[in-house]
Order: structure tokens, then sequence, then C-alpha cells
């Protein structure tokens, strides 16, 4: 005969961290100073606009630790893998079309 085991044998449940809480990367995004972002431009739909917009921000930023072209695709390239598989892919094709404009922008295009 089996024995039954108690509710309370189970393993403990471990409190739920608050979201907000939890993700570093939100935090980064919401109150980092490296660069003064246009408000949601991650969310617009033009490529070449976001591309601009980094140039500009990272060019006028003098929080940055490295050059701007650099600061500018590390906080594309971040938030592109702060979305990870939740990124809806029409998104990520914009913001990857983003990174090759911005390439440009800055002089630093290759054969890709």
């Amino acid at each position: 005969m089996a024995l039954k085991r108690h509710p309370s044998s189970k393993a403990k449940k471990t409190k739920k961290t608050p979201r907000r809480a939890k993700y570093w990367s939100g935090r980064v995004t919401r109150e980092s100073d490296a660069l003064d972002l246009d408000r949601r431009i991650f969310t617009w739909h033009d490529p070449a606009r976001i591309a601009a917009s980094l140039k500009r921000s990272a060019e006028r930023s003098n929080w940055r630790k490295t050059e701007p072209y650099r600061s500018a695709m590390s906080m594309l390239t971040f938030y592109l893998n702060r979305g990870g598989r939740n990124l809806p892919s029409s998104r990520r094709r914009i913001l990857e079309h983003a990174k090759r404009e911005l390439r440009r922008k800055f002089g630093k295009d290759t054969d890709r």
C-alpha cells in the first residue's frame, strides 16, 4: 500500500521577485546615462531614422566611454539581444537594417 504524502512535504515555492527588480537589462534601458536617446526610438519603423538618431545621440554624449560609433552600435545590439526570442521578426528585421544604416552613416560599411 502506497503512502500518501502530506501537502506540506512538497518543495517550497520560492518567493517571486517583481519583474522590475529581477531584470537588470530593463533598468539599464530605463536609467542609463550613456546616451540620451529619443523617446521610443526602438519602436520607429524607419531604419535610417533610427540610425541617424543613434548617431546624433552618440556624438553629443559626454557620458560615453568609447568612440561614438561603438556606443551607438552597442546600444542597438543591447536592445536586440534584450528582446531575444520575444522580439517580433518584423521588428528584428528593422533593427538589423538600422545596424547596416548605422555602419554606413559612420563610414564603417563593409561588404556584408
